[in-house]
C-alpha cells in the first residue's frame, strides 16, 4: 500500500496516508456526530457534536499511528530497518524492510503494537472516569469512553491468532520457535488468517441478509481483506524460500542508461525514449552519483510548450521516494518494497556507486527462472 501523501517523519519514519483513510474518518466523524454523541446527550448544538466527533477520529488515528510506531521503533532495535507507516482504509500498516532474524524479535516486534492500544485503552478509560469523577462534560466524557473502547476492541481483534493481524505474527513466532522453519510457520499462521476471514466474511454476509446492511458490509469487506492478505503472505513466504541466499545484482539490469538531471524534459523524450525499450531511468547529478528517478510518464505530463524550459530534476522522483539498496543485499527483502509499475524501479548502489536498476519484472523472472532449474523443495530449510 502506498502512501497517497506523506505527513512527515517521527522518530526518523516516514509517515504515509492513503487516500482511503478520508474515508474512514468521515465515517467516524459522521457516527459520532450524528449518532452516538446526540443520542448519549441530547441539546447540544450541531457544530458542538461535529467539533468533538472530528477531534475524536483525529485522536483515533493517532492512536493507530502510536501502535504502529511501536512495531516500527522495536523492529528497527531488533535490526530490522523500517521503509514508512501507512495509514489507510482498514487502519495502518508498518512496512519493514526485512523479516525479523528470529522467533523472539518477531515475538517482541508483533506484541508490542496490540500492548500499546491496550495500554491507550487504559488511559483513556482513566481519563474518562476522572472526568466524569469531577463532573466534566459529558460529550468529553462520552469521546474518552469511546477511544477507550476502541483501543481495547484494537488490540483484543489484533491478537487473534491469525495472519496478517499481530497475532498472526505472534502466532508464527511460536510456531517458528517450536519447529525451527520459518516457512513451515508462515503457512501455519497464513491457514489460520484465511480460516479467520472467511468466518467474518460468512458472519458480515448473515448480518447482511438480517438487515444490518452497514454493519454486514463492513464485516464481510474485513473478512475478505484478511483472506486475501493472508494468502499472499502465504505466497510471498514462499517466494521468499525460492529466493533464499539471492543477491540483488543476480537480477538487476547492470550499468543502466542514467539521464543527467539538467537535461530539459524535451532532451529527454526525444532520447531515451526511442533508443532504449525502458519507462524509467536514474538521474544522476555531478559527479554521476545518483539523484533521483524520472519515469515517461512523469516527462509526459509536462505541457509540451514548457518541456524545454523544464529540467528533469525539477520533475523527477527524489532519491527521498526511491528504494535504493546495496547489490549484495538479499533479494527476497524486495518482495515486500517493490511493486508493478515504472515509478517503483529500485536503485542498485555498491559503495555509493549506481551499478544497476531492478524491477518488478526482474524479480518475476528471477524467481520463474530458479522455480524451473532448481530441485523441489529448495529453499524449504530451518528458519534462522
Amino acid at each position: 500500500m502506498r502512501p497517497t501523501f506523506v505527513l512527515g517523519r517521527i522518530a526518523g519514519v516516514r509517515i504515509g496516508v492513503h487516500w482511503s483513510v478520508l474515508l474512514i474518518f468521515a465515517v467516524i466523524a459522521l457516527g459520532l456526530a450524528e449518532g452516538r454523541l446526540p443520542e448519549a446527550h441530547p441539546g447540544r448544538a450541531w457544530p458542538v457534536y461535529w467539533a468533538v466527533g472530528l477531534l475524536t477520529a483525529v485522536v483515533f488515528f493517532a492512536s493507530l499511528l502510536a501502535h504502529e510506531l511501536a512495531h516500527a521503533i522495536l523492529a528497527r532495535r531488533n535490526g530490522v530497518e523500517v521503509d514508512d507507516i501507512v495509514l489507510w482504509l482498514l487502519g495502518g500498516a508498518a512496512r519493514l524492510k526485512a523479516e525479523a532474524p528470529n522467533p523472539a524479535a518477531e515475538l517482541r516486534i508483533a506484541g508490542v503494537g496490540p500492548l500499546v492500544s491496550l495500554v491507550l485503552g487504559g488511559l483513556f478509560t482513566l481519563a474518562a472516569w476522572l472526568l466524569d469523577t469531577a463532573s466534566a462534560p459529558g460529550l468529553a466524557v462520552e469521546a474518552l469512553a469511546w477511544l477507550a473502547a476502541i483501543n481495547i476492541l484494537l488490540a483484543v481483534f489484533n491478537i487473534v491468532p491469525a495472519a496478517p493481524l499481530d497475532g498472526g505474527r505472534l502466532l508464527r513466532a511460536f510456531l517458528w520457535w517450536r519447529t525451527g522453519d520459518r516457512l513451515r510457520a508462515t503457512a501455519g499462521a497464513s491457514a489460520a488468517g484465511r480460516a479467520f476471514g472467511w468466518f467474518l466474511t460468512v458472519v458480515g454476509l448473515f448480518l447482511f441478509v438480517r438487515g444490518d446492511i452497514l454493519g454486514g458490509l463492513w464485516l464481510a469487506m474485513i473478512g475478505w481483506f484478511l483472506v486475501a492478505a493472508a494468502t499472499a503472505e502465504g505466497q510471498q513466504a514462499q517466494l521468499r524460500a525460492v529466493l533464499a541466499g539471492i543477491p540483488v545484482r543476480h537480477a538487476m539490469t547492470p550499468e543502466p542508461v542514467t539521464v543527467p538531471a539538467g537535461l530539459t524534459v524535451a532532451e529527454f523524450l526525444v532520447g531515451p525514449r526511442y533508443r532504449y525499450r525502458h519507462s524509467a531511468f536514474p538521474v544522476t547529478g555531478d559527479g554521476s552519483a545518483p539523484v533521483g528517478l524520472i519515469t515517461l510518464d512523469l516527462a509526459r505530463k509536462v505541457p509540451e510548450d514548457r518541456r524545454h524550459a523544464v529540467m528533469v530534476e525539477q520533475v523527477m522522483l527524489p532519491l527521498s521516494q526511491v528504494t535504493v539498496v546495496g547489490a549484495d543485499s538479499p533479494l527476497a527483502d524486495l518482495l515486500t518494497r517493490i511493486e508493478p509499475g515504472a515509478e517503483h524501479r529500485v536503485l542498485v548502489l555498491d559503495r555509493d556507486r549506481l551499478v544497476g536498476i531492478v524491477s518488478a519484472s526482474d524479480v518475476s523472472r528471477m524467481v520463474t527462472w530458479l522455480m524451473t532449474t532448481i530441485p523441489r523443495g529448495r529453499g524449504g530449510g530451518r528458519g534462522t
